[in-house]
C-alpha cells in the first residue's frame, strides 16, 4: 500500500498524484468509479469497475452460461415470431 496526501480545492476537486495515476493506468479525461463504504472513499478505474461487476454477475450465473448468447437467442426468437 502506498500512502500520500493531497488536498481538495474549493471546487471539490482532488489532484491524484502522477505516480498513482500511472499505477492505475489513468489519464486526463478518463472516467473513474467512486465507491463510498462507511467512512472510506475508494477510487477505481472504470475498467476495474467493469471487472468487478462481471465478477459479481459470474458468481450468480456461472462460467458455463453466456447471458449474451441467451439474449441474442431470445431476440432472434422474438424477431422470428413477428
Amino acid at each position: 500500500m502506498e500512502l500520500c496526501t493531497t488536498t481538495i480545492d474549493k471546487h471539490g476537486r482532488v489532484v491524484i498524484p502522477a505516480a498513482h495515476r500511472q499505477a492505475l493506468g489513468l489519464q486526463g479525461g478518463d472516467t473513474v468509479v467512486l465507491i463510498l463504504e462507511g467512512n472510506e472513499l475508494q477510487l477505481i478505474s472504470q475498467k476495474e469497475g467493469f471487472r468487478r461487476a462481471q465478477e459479481m454477475v459470474r458468481k450468480h450465473v456461472g462460467d458455463d452460461r453466456s447471458l449474451v448468447d441467451e439474449l441474442i437467442a431470445e431476440r432472434r426468437a422474438e424477431a422470428a415470431r413477428e
